[in-house]
């Protein structure tokens, strides 16, 4: 038990070794290329607005942990959009728009993906229609109605609001801009993607000497894990052990790796983790995962909000960070597995270790956060 623990133990669920693990470079850059990743640091790097998000190290969680260092990548600083998603669904949005100021853009989504297909609508003044699922909060829906977005709210959870999506925007010829492949639809979701590939390309440029050992990845539908997993390909001469964490309710990437082939999990429970409570890996991100995740873990939700608490107060860290919910499984993930010597031992998490950690977001729902924090 670690002084963090505050007298009890942090918490996961499952922990699950890759059987199938096997790193190869070429069949991850023909799942999302290199020159499709190149593409897409060339555009987003000229953007009004864009500069290089903050790379922080939580020099008192490692202290505490006895690691090296843990490196926290900040996208609570991304543009106005307060999330990583700002570099993807905007992207995908100009790709598809080609210059076209007639077409009308849609997506479903639970937050923040559906805030970047609308600033990314609004600078290029394009229209714009989002359908969220009954749990996506007042104030989310809001954000995105507040970039001129049209918001429609779909009675039952992320894949009704999927399937209204796709139904009204088949008959009335708008364009899909969605992070979730499908068959058939496999080349906007790789434009997502691509976009994601920002954060490696900055990384690497920011941590100079230091190899990078192992990174955890936040997953739902697996579309950052597999943009992120592509840019180790396409950036870092050395491969890091690589890790996915997901709420315990919805944990397809882990449950498909487990058997080898895409399984759909039926979601009893939605998560605090909003944005990655996905009941099926994408196909594109899948391709990509499948073989290069060596080990996957699993977590409630009992310690998102005191995570989001310690890294506000500068507990982890001699930065105060705003994270939000989908930021803290991360953190959690390595702090009980560094609890759990086993695991420890197998990682090796050690005083040779530098881990990279990605906070996703910040208050991109700020009554949901202070509501977290000050529980």
């Amino acid at each position: 038990m670690t002084i963090l623990s505050n007298g009890h133990l942090w918490k996961h669920t499952e922990f699950i070794k890759n059987e199938n693990y096997s790193f190869d470079r070429t069949k991850i850059l023909d799942s999302l290329s290199t020159k499709e990743i190149d593409e897409a640091y060339s555009s987003i790097s000229k953007w009004e607005g864009y500069s290089i998000t903050p790379l922080l190290e939580l020099n008192k969680l490692s202290k505490d942990l006895k690691i090296n260092k843990i490196f926290y990548k900040d996208e609570s600083k991304r543009f106005n959009l307060k999330s990583f998603k700002a570099l993807g669904g905007a992207y995908a949005v100009e790709k598809v728009s080609r210059g076209n100021k007639d077409i009308i853009v849609s997506t479903a989504t639970a937050g923040n993906h559906g805030r970047s297909v609308a600033w990314g609508a609004k600078r290029l003044g394009l229209k714009c229609k989002i359908f969220i699922s009954e749990f996506v909060s007042d104030a989310r829906g809001e954000a995105m109605a507040d970039l001129g977005a049209d918001v429609v709210k779909v009675n039952g959870n992320y894949e009704k609001s999927l399937i209204e999506c796709i139904k009204q925007s088949t008959n009335n010829n708008w364009q899909i801009v969605q992070d979730v492949a499908w068959k058939d639809y496999m080349t906007v979701p790789k434009y997502t993607m691509a976009g994601y590939t920002v954060m490696m390309k900055e990384i690497v440029d920011q941590i100079k000497n230091d190899q990078i050992t192992h990174i955890i990845l936040q997953a739902g539908v697996g579309g950052m894990a597999g943009a992120m997993v592509a840019g180790v390909a396409r950036y870092l001469n050395n491969v890091p052990e690589i890790i996915v964490v997901e709420p315990d309710s919805a944990a397809c990437v882990m449950e498909s790796i487990k058997s080898g082939k895409i399984e759909k999990i039926d979601i009893k429970r939605e998560s605090l983790m909003g944005g990655m409570s996905c009941g099926e890996v994408s196909l594109v991100p899948w391709k990509i995962l499948k073989n290069s995740v060596k080990y996957c873990i699993s977590l409630p939700d009992d310690d998102i909000a005191k995570t989001m608490k310690f890294l506000g107060n500068g507990n982890f860290s001699n930065e105060k960070i705003i994270a939000g919910e989908n930021s803290a499984p991360g953190v959690i993930s390595l702090i009980t597995m560094c609890e759990d010597e086993k695991i420890k031992e197998n990682l090796k998490f050690n005083k040779d270790s530098n881990i990279l950690l990605i906070g996703c977001e910040g208050d991109t729902d700020q009554a949901m956060y202070q509501k977290l924090i000050n529980q």
